[in-house]
Order: structure tokens, then C-alpha cells, then sequence
């Protein structure tokens, strides 16, 4: 059966289709020689028309307003796409709005998809921007009436018949098959990014056009982590965004998902990806603090953890640090009096203290001293011994006085006899409180790959 291509380009409210409505349609049915029919509307959004999109376009509220609404053209709409290849340039910017309202109209139906971004850009290397309008001034194709919807479709004709006819390797046949992954790519991503990626545990890199890391994910399967990013048809305006932004893939390949969640929560951190937003709530929010007042007596003190504040201990809830504080007052004998629940120079309620009988100076600061040097070196030390990413390596993460130190591979023929050679094998890596609440909890349930400092002379 020979195929039949719809060619279509929409205006809009807004750039994302779950808010956002149709101010313009224009389909361009194609039979892979000719145009073989065209339908041209302006569509009534039944929404005000922002100002910049006015700008854009040239629709204003006035033009739309005697317009037949989506309801009223949803069936002719899905009778011209109805088993034709949907073809767009950002195809999936199109097919979004257009599935969406047909949705809302009553009418189920989805389509293979073409974008002629991604065909040109196989088609067509090369060239210095693959935007519909540099495009065609590349190539010379007349683009009259831009950022309208019958003038940007015809272009797009006029551009997708070229590529037909340059298509010397059958490209758009493989991309239009229905087992081709390149219709479920962001269009501005190479498809060997994405093959490139192997069916193991790591952690990926998403970068905009700048090089910039926007995304940061782990995944116990790096390609079917990545492809889930790209697949289903959710429609809000950050996805939209986020996949457009999407302009190339790399990847770390871990031996472990727990190795690979740990590089994930130290490369947020390192990063600060615009799209990451679920790890960087984990933060902790309190700190444990000591300093010294001028009567020359040293206080302990739990409050917010400051920017440029060096604390002792840090706690996800003030609740926490008051229960640690008050233990440790008690076991080494501190007076409550010195034992504070607010950060230094912030505002404290003022209360009346008994100054009789405190305790002497040299004495009390000894025991704050025991309290500090207790919580900095009481912590365990200790690894976690697991299979490397290949059979002749083991992975090792390191743990030393209660904070994560760094991980990587051991060599399966190295016999590790102490931990100053341990550590010759991990990269070193900043410790947070998620990661060690991420860690205390693998080793409570795998006691079996964990190996405390004096044990570990037993693992060589």
C-alpha cells in the first residue's frame, strides 16, 4: 500500500498542550509525489491570545473570535490524519497539541510519526541550523507568511518533497517503520547518543545546546531508563521544555545501582541540573555547632545549618539534634546552661539564667572538647565489598569515620591488607547526609558485603 503523509503545522496559545489551545491548523495531504488535498483554519481558542504570541504570529483575539472552535473541525481533522504518517518539523510539538484536542473532542487516535528536523538532519547534514526558517534559507525555499500555520505547512511540503528526493539511503523509510526509536527521540538528539547506551547500571548526562548538563538520572538499565524519559505522551510544559533542550547523551557505566545512586546524589550536588529538582530536597537542615562566649566558656548549640558555618554533626529535623545534644550533655556530664538550641547571632528569646555555681572553665571546655572529639572519631569506618563491572575487578565504597569517602574498583588479583591501600583505589567523593542515610541503611540490610576497618585484612 502506498503511503500517504499529512503534512501539519499549528499556531497556539502557548507552548504546551495540556494549557495551552489551537489558534490555527493548517494539513497538507501528500502522497509521496504531489499535494493531493489542503485544509487552512483559524481555530477560536476560547482563551485570550497573549500578547507575545500576537507578536509572534500576528493572531490577535479579534481574528479568532467568529473562527469555528476545535469541536466544530475535530472531525474533519481526524478524518485527514486518520492512517497518514503525521509529519512536522518538532513533530512531537504538533502531534501533542493536535492528539490532545482531538482527545477532548471525542476522537481516539494516534499516528506514525515523521519530523522533518531529525529527516533533515540525516538526510541533510551538516548544515548550520536545522530551524524551519535557516533551513530553508539554506536549501531556498520560499517561506512566505512565517509563523503562520499555512505558510510554515507549505514550506514544510516543499521541504519534505526535497528530502524524498535526496533520500538516496531510505532514510525515512526506516524512520517511519513502526520499530524505529528515532520518532520517540527528542528532535534535537543524535540517535547514536542513544544507541550508544548499554543495558548495564550507571548514570547519564543530559546536555542542552550549550553543553550544559540540564539532567542527571541513574538507572539499573541505562537504555530502557533513558528511553522511558522519551516515551508516552505527557504533555506539560516542563517535559516539552525539557525534552527540547535535550541535545546529546553520556553516560558512567557502575557495577552496582547503589554505586550508581551514589554518583547521581554527588553529581546533582556538583552540578545543579535545571531539571533535577527530586534530590536537592534531601538536604539536611540543622547542624550540631560549638563556640566560644567571651566569659571564655564553650557552648554547645543545634540550630539552621548557614552557608558558611562549619558544624560538627548535621540533621535532617531539629527534633534530632535536640535528642543528641541532650544525650551527649548527659554521657560526658555538659551543664545545660551551655548547651543552646539556635544558631549563634540569631534572634533568641531572652531568658533569665542562673549564673551561680557554673563549673570551672578549664574543666567544662575539657568536656565539650570529649563531646566534639567523641562525634568526629566514634563513627564507624568501614567498606562496602561488591562485584565490579567486570569479572576481573571488585567494587569498593569506602566509608571512614561515618562519612562516605569514595568508591571505585579493585583489581580481583590485589589482596587489600589495609586501609591506606583500599583507598588507593577509590575516588574521592564529597559526603552528605542523604548519602549516609542511603548507605547505613544498604549495610543493615546486606551485613554480608560489609567489612569494618579491623576486618578488613580478612578480604585479601
Amino acid at each position: 500500500m502506498k503511503k500517504e503523509y499529512a503534512i501539519v503545522d499549528i499556531e497556539t496559545t502557548g507552548g504546551n498542550a495540556s494549557g495551552s489551545r489551537i489558534t490555527e491548523i493548517a494539513i497538507i495531504i501528500h502522497d509521496g509525489t504531489a499535494i493531493t488535498e489542503r485544509f487552512e483554519t483559524l481555530v477560536n481558542p476560547q482563551k485570550e491570545i497573549p500578547l507575545p504570541i500576537f507578536a509572534l504570529t500576528g493572531i490577535n483575539n479579534e481574528m479568532v473570535q467568529y473562527a469555528p472552535i476545535f469541536d466544530d473541525i475535530a472531525e474533519k481533522v481526524f478524518g485527514l490524519l486518520n492512517g497518514r504518517i503525521f509529519v512536522a518539523h518538532n513533530v512531537n510539538f504538533d502531534y501533542s497539541f493536535v492528539r490532545h484536542q482531538l482527545e477532548q473532542s471525542g476522537f481516539k487516535w494516534t499516528a506514525t510519526k515523521l519530523c522533518t528536523v531529525r529527516a533533515a538532519r540525516k538526510i541533510k547534514p551538516g548544515l548550520p541550523s536545522y530551524s524551519l526558517g535557516k533551513l530553508c534559507r539554506s536549501l531556498e525555499i520560499p517561506l512566505e507568511n512565517q509563523h503562520r500555520a499555512g505558510g510554515d505547512a507549505d514550506a514544510t511540503v516543499i521541504l519534505f518533497s526535497r528530502l524524498l528526493e535526496c533520500d538516496t539511503t531510505g532514510e525515512i523509510d526506516k524512520m517511519v517503520k513502526k520499530t524505529s526509536t528515532d520518532q520517540r527521540l527528542p528532535p534535537n538528539l543524535p540517535p547514536a547518543d542513544f544507541e550508544q547506551l548499554p543495558d548495564k547500571p550507571g548514570v547519564y548526562y543530559f546536555y542542552n545546546q550549550a553543553h550544559k548538563v540540564v539532567y542527571v538520572g541513574k538507572a539499573v538499565n541505562l537504555k530502557k531508563r533513558v528511553a522511558s524519559h522519551f516515551s508516552g505522551h505527557t504533555i506539560t510544559p516542563q517535559r516539552q521544555h525539557f525534552l527540547r533542550d535535550i541535545y546529546s547523551i553520556s553516560f558512567e557505566v557502575c557495577a552496582t545501582e547503589l554505586m550508581a545512586l551514589l554518583l547521581e546524589c554527588t553529581e546533582i550536588k556538583k552540578l545543579w541540573p535545571v531539571y533535577n529538582s527530586a534530590l536537592k530536597r534531601f538536604d539536611a537542615r540543622f547542624g550540631l555547632y560549638e563556640y566560644e562566649a567571651r566569659s571564655g566558656y564553650r557552648y554547645l548549640a543545634v540550630g539552621k545549618l548557614g552557608k558558611h558555618q562549619t558544624s560538627i554533626e548535621v540533621f535532617n529535623s531539629l527534633n534530632d539534634g535536640i535528642s543528641l545534644l541532650r544525650t551527649l550533655a548527659a554521657q560526658f556530664d555538659i551543664d545545660h546552661r551551655f548547651c543552646k538550641y539556635c544558631i549563634p547571632g540569631e534572634d533568641e528569646a531572652p531568658v533569665r539564667q542562673d549564673l551561680t555555681n557554673l563549673p570551672n572553665v578549664a574543666t567544662h571546655n575539657e568536656q565539650v572538647q570529649n563531646v566534639i572529639d567523641f562525634v568526629a572519631h566514634n563513627r564507624p569506618s568501614f567498606a562496602i565489598i561488591d562485584k565490579g563491572r567486570y569479572a576481573d575487578e571488585r567494587s569498593c565504597i569506602w566509608v571512614e569515620n561515618g562519612h562516605f569517602y569514595g568508591m571505585g574498583y579493585i583489581p580481583t588479583d590485589v589482596g587489600v591488607i589495609e586501609t591506606a591501600e583500599l583507598k588507593e583505589h577509590v575516588i574521592r567523593y564529597k559526603s552528605n547526609h542523604y548519602i549516609m542515610q542511603l548507605l547505613h541503611s544498604y549495610a543493615e540490610k546486606h551485613p554480608a558485603k560489609v567489612f569494618f576497618k579491623e576486618e578488613l585484612v580478612k578480604t585479601g
